[in-house]
């Protein structure tokens, strides 16, 4: 199932990219996408796993990108 965020705080598109590689890296996620220029975060991820994968990718963004926040749409 697909999930859409908007991506809020992001500085440049590397940023955006390497957030990505971590996403993917998240078991239970099949895959993630970050569009910089829309600042939109797809992930594909199945409807039994979202909320533990959903926590995951919160903490590795507040990592990698402290100041970033996502939400729902």
């Amino acid at each position: 199932m697909k999930n859409k965020f908007k991506i809020k705080g992001l500085d440049c598109a590397n940023c955006a990219a390497e957030l990505e590689r971590a996403i993917e890296k998240i078991d239970g996620v099949d895959e993630a996408s970050i569009s910089f220029m829309t600042e939109r975060l797809i992930i594909e991820c199945s409807e039994e796993n979202k909320n533990e994968v959903m926590e995951n990718v919160k903490k590795v963004i507040k990592k990698e990108e402290p100041d970033v926040t996502i939400e729902e749409i």
